[in-house]
């Protein structure tokens, strides 16, 4: 009996204090955003992807490419047009949804 508390899902509810580089745009693919990741490590599916002022854009979607040049691409939220962005521009994602590459 007993109900295991309920507190352990703080981190789905608004953005994490500190986001760190995750890619930067390439283009729109069928309305999801294709990044190049800058960051040495892995995001996890579904990890959130942020603006560098934490607004939230969607989640990662899925994963490309070799360890060392890895591609992935967002599934944006709702209100979020992947056509919206411009080469270059660079998204964001907390350090909890982040996989060393040694993993």
């Amino acid at each position: 009996r007993g109900g295991g508390g309920g507190y352990g899902g703080a981190q789905s509810f608004g953005p994490p204090t500190q986001v760190f580089e995750m890619g930067s745009f390439i283009h729109d693919v069928e309305g999801e955003i294709l990044c190049e990741s800058t960051n040495t490590k892995i995001p996890y599916f579904n990890a959130p992807i942020y603006l560098e002022n934490k607004t939230p854009i969607g989640k990662v979607d899925e994963i490309l490419g070799p360890i060392n040049s890895v591609y992935f691409t967002i599934k944006p939220q709702e209100g979020i047009q992947a056509k919206s962005f411009k080469s270059g521009d660079k998204f964001y994602i907390g350090g909890d949804k982040l996989l060393p590459l040694e993993k």
